[in-house]
């Protein structure tokens, strides 16, 4: 399966798709992962795993453009709900550095980002370790992709 979009929908009930991301969920707030919701999973779902990428960053680090924000894995397929600040799943490393989520926070002046929280729908329950990198995470799980979608926010720094 390629990564492209399918029919699965990915809402939150802290902002609506293209909508402005609350700064609780932001590197200027409390830092927290907001609670995200799916339905119309594929057939034969077993597990699931979240990724948050901001494309816009002005980086390129592991042959990648943009910033990894969040990597959450290990979701069992009945799981059709994270809620915020969610303490499920195993967190991978987000491009701080550090294990867990990083809430939006672009540079200064920079303007808005988009900040694509992309759900990712699993032909296996995963038992992958902490602290894997995003590369590391898509290597183990594409071979296992039945399908995707996301759901996009939008935050300038204040």
């Amino acid at each position: 399966m390629a990564f492209v979009p399918t029919s699965m929908q990915v809402k939150s009930p802290a902002f609506e798709q293209l909508a402005v991301i609350p700064t609780r969920h932001t590197g200027e707030g409390d830092n927290v992962s907001p609670a995200l919701a799916w339905h119309d999973a594929p057939e034969g779902t077993k597990g699931f795993a979240i990724v948050c990428h901001d494309p816009d960053a002005p980086l390129v680090q592991n042959g990648m453009y943009g910033f990894v924000h969040w990597t959450l894995y290990n979701l069992p397929g009945d799981t059709f709900e994270v809620v915020e600040n969610t303490a499920v799943g195993t967190s991978g490393k987000n491009d701080g550095g550090k294990t867990g989520y990083m809430g939006p926070m672009p540079p200064e002046g920079h303007g808005n980002h988009l900040y694509y929280f992309w759900v990712l729908a699993l032909d296996h329950q995963t038992s992958l370790p902490e602290g894997l990198s995003l590369p590391e995470l898509l290597t183990e799980l594409e071979p296992h992709l039945l399908g995707m979608n996301r759901l996009v926010g939008v935050y300038q720094r204040g």
